[in-house]
């Protein structure tokens, strides 16, 4: 613990040094900030903005241990993580209830967006869900389609545990329908949009990633339902108490932080 105590007082002290920041950055190497990350915000992109920029700012390096928000979470409670950036706003506010994580702030504001096969010229897509407003009634709708018919429809789940997922099945129950196969399939680990796209199938991403990796023959048919929020929250583990963690949580939801988020496609800085 003193050498952590030296880590921080450093970091803090460097800020006004370029060769100084280096220094430190490279001594804290031997004692990373270890940050769990949604998947999703590995993949936009935006967990590595945030990491490189904190580093450089600050000196103080942060290790990215990606997964799917749920299983992280469980990790920072056993305090195998020390703070954690997830999109599973119900989890997330279950453990801080019980005192089991703390410091919970919004990081980011994000969303899901439902795609699925573009329409064409005066031929809509599949499931006639383009353009609906209201995100339980198209998947309701898109249910009784992919009953109707047979085989022409399909549905592809992140079905990991992720916030993208858990956002997913509340969606679902918001529509009052229990999704099955075969019309409903579990994507490849990671490969929820990449897989989609290469089925042309419907599934509900994280705004963020489809920005970055989405596109034809798919397009975003369902958007702006607020029930497709997806906010972003840092949030400290209560088992342990990592000397760069309050400066963190601090930097990211600052001025510096807000700015990182602010120019990734996909995401807004909360107001």
């Amino acid at each position: 613990m003193p050498h952590r105590r030296r880590l921080l007082i450093a970091s803090v002290a460097a800020l006004a040094t370029p060769l100084a920041l280096r220094a430190q950055q490279r001594a804290s190497l031997a004692d990373p900030l270890r940050l769990g990350v949604d998947q999703a915000l590995v993949d936009s992109g935006l967990a590595a903005a945030l990491q490189k920029t904190f580093g450089r700012d600050t000196g103080v390096a942060v290790k990215l241990q990606p997964g799917p928000s749920l299983p992280l979470l469980d990790a920072l409670e056993r305090g195998e993580l020390d703070a954690a950036l997830t999109n599973a706003p119900e989890a997330e506010a279950r453990l801080e209830a019980q005192g089991l994580v703390h410091d919970r702030r919004r990081v980011a504001d994000a969303a899901l967006v439902l795609v699925g096969p573009a329409p064409k010229k005066k031929a809509p897509d599949p499931a006639g869900v383009a353009g609906m407003g209201d995100v339980a009634a198209a998947l309701a709708q898109l249910r009784e389609a992919a009953l109707a018919n047979p085989g022409a429809i399909t549905f592809l789940s992140a079905g990991d545990g992720s916030g993208t997922h858990a956002a997913e099945q509340a969606l679902w129950r918001a529509a009052r329908v229990a999704p099955a196969a075969p019309w409903y399939a579990k994507a490849e680990p990671g490969a929820l949009a990449a897989q989609a796209r290469r089925q042309g199938a419907y599934a509900l991403v994280e705004r963020g990633v489809w920005a970055g990796q989405g596109g034809a023959p798919l397009a975003v048919l369902v958007d702006g339902d607020a029930r497709l929020a997806l906010p972003v929250h840092v949030m400290r583990s209560f088992r342990v108490n990592h000397p760069a963690g309050k400066l963190f949580t601090r930097w990211i939801t600052g001025p510096k932080g807000r700015a990182v988020v602010a120019a990734r496609r996909g995401y807004r800085a909360p107001r």
